[in-house]
């Protein structure tokens, strides 16, 4: 576990988030840097075919299969990005043996993580947690990933006589903007089906996500003089008002849960003549999904014929879709992880994701990949925190879904 402790912490410390405003790929050198430290350190442990592959931003190495006979190849997957909250100067702090009080994470500021507002905080009493000082997010999203795929290369490599078959493993870019997965080499991977180790709690186990898209609404007002205005003036902040409102106000992020799908205004910029809303439109059903989308263009149609002429144009953009449309054609890679965890005693928590993952475009290209645990919580912010004891359950998971394929091989 100290191992394990430490190597996220030295990982931790670089800063490496993603930006979406940049056009390289990846979006920031630091990712490339850090790219660049991950492909010596895995030629250091004796991986082989470890490349950095410029065109995509992944870092590629296998573990080779140690078998006679014929054994699938599975791969595991993590990102190397970190989410748009200030992640300069991080500072991780160790807390042995946590005993379920107030933790001060920076005194100075009076930032304190308290279990009434995290009662999820309850569940770690006794563990060692990693923490920040509260003036950053911490990376264990998903840089507590890394670590585990890596410690269970290493042990596996330390412990020839486990058998295994061949494994191979990628981390990414740019996951917390979306583009990560677009230009991965899903054939160059080949794995028959693969992991993404990006989850949360102890035993989170996911194959379904969000169907996701955005939509750019474009209004397009009169400016005129305000004491001239009267039957000229259309001002776009009135046609915004007019559009939400036209909208389902209960199916918006902080009023659903689980599989019910939300449309959120994420952005929105307003002059009198000229206007944009920036939606994003999530559900997991398909046939919803495409309702939510014909929804926004039907309430542009309908203002349009009101006003006599365009004031609205919807403009959508599909991200990603449900991976649990091609998982459940081959349950396969879901019921190998179910065993696993139940090998190493952690009960399976299979749930939605609300969100998507790599995975979930990985998925599409051909290689079936659910998401599994880190064993980090309250990820993308300050009081982000990851338990030694579960990243360690999630380094044990990892080699035992290795052992189990080999196991159903033979």
């Amino acid at each position: 576990m100290q191992q394990l402790i430490q190597r996220l912490i030295r990982y931790a410390k670089i800063d490496t988030r993603s930006d979406e405003t940049s056009n390289t790929i990846p979006t920031t050198q630091s990712q490339v840097d850090f790219a660049m430290m991950l492909v010596q350190e895995l030629t250091d442990i004796g991986l082989s075919d470890v490349a950095y592959n410029k065109d995509n931003g992944f870092v590629t190495a296998t573990l080779p299969s140690n078998m006679e006979q014929e054994v699938d190849t599975i791969g595991f997957i993590a990102h190397m990005d970190t989410a748009d909250f200030n992640s300069k100067n991080i500072k991780p702090r160790v807390i042995e043996s946590y005993d379920g009080k107030d933790i001060v994470l920076n005194e100075k500021e009076n930032i304190v993580m308290s279990p009434d507002m995290f009662p999820n905080l309850s569940d770690y009493i006794d563990h060692t947690l990693i923490v920040t000082d509260g003036l950053t997010l911490l990376g264990a999203d998903d840089k507590a990933g890394i670590s585990e795929i890596i410690e269970a290369m290493i042990y596996l490599s330390e412990h020839p006589e486990i058998p295994h078959g061949k494994v191979r493993i990628a981390f990414g870019p740019d996951e917390e903007i979306g583009q990560g997965a677009d230009n991965f080499d899903a054939q160059g991977f080949g794995a028959k089906f693969a992991y993404t180790v990006d989850g949360s709690r102890l035993g989170e186990l996911e194959y379904e996500c969000f169907n996701a898209a955005s939509a750019v609404v474009t209004l397009t007002g009169v400016s005129v003089h305000p004491g001239t205005a009267k039957d000229k003036m259309i001002n776009t902040s009135k046609l915004a008002f007019e559009f939400d409102q036209q909208l389902p106000q209960d199916e918006v992020p902080e009023k659903t849960e689980g599989y019910e799908g939300f449309y959120l205004l994420h952005d929105m910029e307003n002059t009198i003549g000229h206007g944009k809303m920036i939606y994003i439109i999530r559900d997991h059903d398909r046939v919803k999904f495409e309702a939510r989308k014909q929804h926004l263009l039907d309430i542009a149609h309908k203002m349009n014929e009101s006003y006599g002429q365009e004031v609205v144009s919807v403009t959508l953009s599909d991200s990603y879709y449900n991976m649990a449309e091609i998982i459940k054609q081959d349950m396969t890679p879901v019921n190998v992880a179910k065993e696993a965890m139940k090998n190493c005693g952690i009960e399976p928590v299979i749930q939605p994701i609300r969100g998507g993952t790599d995975g979930s475009k990985i998925s599409y290209m051909g290689i079936p990949t659910p998401n599994i645990f880190t064993g980090g919580e309250n990820f993308h912010g300050q009081y982000e925190f990851v338990s030694g004891q579960n990243m360690l359950k999630a380094k044990e998971t990892i080699v035992e879904i290795i052992k189990v394929v080999a196991t159903q091989n033979t």
